[in-house]
């Protein structure tokens, strides 16, 4: 730990509770493949015992064999050992929430450590058994908790209709208010349909929910209005592309999360997704802020260059050519003036109309951005970005530099059971060394882990805080008073 200050003597000098928007648990494999295996049967818990096996396969080949195939580095010795008894709280959830009060935490949102990959399970069949039989046997776990803890459970996305099922089955048996929805997996291109598993996963794009799709998910956003739940991402794109180095295990970690967010984050507002559901709200974790301040700064400038004002500055039909063949004249350059008369001017007629097939020439027509405050409508408000606690990186979504002084919901994640939280005892002391080396204010730290995390969620469903140790606190927030609440 860098700051001496204790987890309880920060809780103990702040004014509001603190919320763990993004800690993790660590599902002990053998004991939890069985508890499938009763719930979901066999093809459950061997899908899921196969989908445990890809990155102890990719530590097995040597790093020759990994370039060969083009297998990324995956992350040995990934979980805590030398601090046991953190270990043990990462695997026992009744463990966690008897320290949550250690940590510094009064409420805390888990999300699965096994359970990340699942939603790329490619098999239809297997991935639903394996994603059911998860979501039951995670709500087990917790059952009892959910006065100070609440587990995500797996929403996949292949199709709109399997992510409604699973939305339907969670909520309304399951009583789940966290969704882990997947994005970012890969789908195989038709031109490479044929090709054996090995070279095929080459020939992929990559989903990101919003444009390109071969579906139409706004019937997810609409099931997730109905039933009140906010969509969050974890999605990865380690050994993806770029991060798809053979023996360097950093190389392929640093920047993943934040990239897949980054395509997701990009396609639901560059596909009108927060123009139609205007009242949404989603959330990217693990890959901080930092990115997501970029991308709305990234977004407006380039619609200021490709939006339907700024394109329209580009047709190629203004282009003056007269005066374009006299200032080549009488800058003495012959050649291309002779090139010129050849091809009655440049660019010619056939470059002119070439515009990719689009109908409509403007990257940001579903957006409809009419105003400056479209922006913050649109990106700023509903958008969330889960913040490990020691990323200096935070401080941007408090920054004066964001377009029209917007402030970016930044939401404290602990990250808690992972390889890069050495002690759990660090996170909420982290995340507050920014206060105290005053890059922001108390406010800021009440927002970012507090305020925040009601938002995103609360909005969404005013009766997701109901019955925990914070309800009053963020009944306060939502400007919803708790009797209310429990009668809604």
């Amino acid at each position: 730990m860098s700051s001496h200050r204790s987890p309880a003597e920060v809780r103990s000098s702040v004014k509001h509770p603190i919320i763990d928007a993004d800690g993790h648990w660590i599902e002990y494999g053998p004991v939890f493949a069985e508890r499938m295996r009763k719930v979901a049967g066999d093809k459950a818990a061997d899908g899921f015992i196969a989908s445990q096996q890809r990155i102890p396969d990719a530590l097995k080949l040597s790093i020759a064999e990994r370039k060969q195939r083009g297998i990324a580095m995956e992350g040995y010795w990934s979980r805590q050992s030398t601090n046991t008894r953190d270990r043990a709280t990462a695997m026992m959830p009744r463990m966690l929430y008897d320290r949550l009060d250690e940590l510094g935490i009064d409420f805390g949102v888990i999300y699965p450590t096994a359970g990340l990959g699942i939603p790329r399970i490619a098999d239809d069949e297997t991935r639903r058994a394996v994603i059911r039989g998860f979501n039951i046997v995670t709500a087990e776990y917790f059952a009892k908790l959910s006065d100070r803890l609440t587990p995500a459970a797996v929403i996949p996305m292949w199709t709109p209709e399997e992510a409604i099922e699973e939305l339907e089955f969670c909520t309304r048996q399951l009583g789940t208010k966290v969704g882990m929805f997947g994005g970012g997996f890969a789908r195989r291109i038709p031109l490479g349909k044929d090709l054996d598993a090995t070279l095929g996963r080459f020939a992929v794009t990559y989903e990101n929910l919003g444009i390109d799709s071969p579906y139409d998910y706004d019937a997810v956003w609409q099931k997730c209005r109905e039933l009140q739940m906010a969509p969050t991402f974890h999605a990865g794109g380690r050994g993806f592309g770029l991060r798809n180095s053979p023996s360097n295990f950093t190389f392929n970690h640093i920047g993943h999360f934040a990239a897949a967010g980054h395509s997701i984050a990009k396609g639901l507002f560059l596909g009108g997704v927060t123009r139609r559901f205007p009242d949404m709200n989603f959330a990217f974790l693990e890959g901080g802020v930092g990115w997501g301040c970029q991308l709305f700064a990234d977004l407006i400038e380039h619609w200021e260059r490709r939006g339907a004002k700024g394109i329209a500055y580009m047709d190629p039909k203004k282009l003056d050519r007269k005066m374009l063949r006299s200032l080549v004249d009488k800058y003495g350059y012959d050649e291309m003036a002779a090139e010129l008369d050849k091809r009655d001017g440049w660019p010619s007629a056939e470059e002119d109309n070439l515009t990719g097939g689009m109908p409509v020439l403007d990257d940001f027509a579903a957006c409809k951005i009419a105003r400056k405050e479209d922006w913050v409508d649109l990106y700023a408000r509903p958008y969330y970005f889960g913040c490990e606690a020691d990323d200096r990186m935070n401080v941007t979504a408090f920054g004066k530099a964001n377009p029209f002084g917007a402030r970016i919901n930044a939401i404290f994640s602990s990250d808690i059971g992972h390889f890069d939280v050495p002690d759990m005892l660090s996170p909420v002391p982290e995340a507050h060394e920014l206060v105290e080396d005053e890059l922001i204010t108390p406010d800021d730290f009440r927002d970012f882990t507090f305020t925040n995390a009601v938002r995103l969620w609360g909005q969404q469903n005013p009766r997701f805080f109901e019955g925990t140790v914070v309800a009053k606190e963020a009944a306060a927030v939502l400007n919803v008073a708790p009797a209310k609440v429990a009668a809604e």
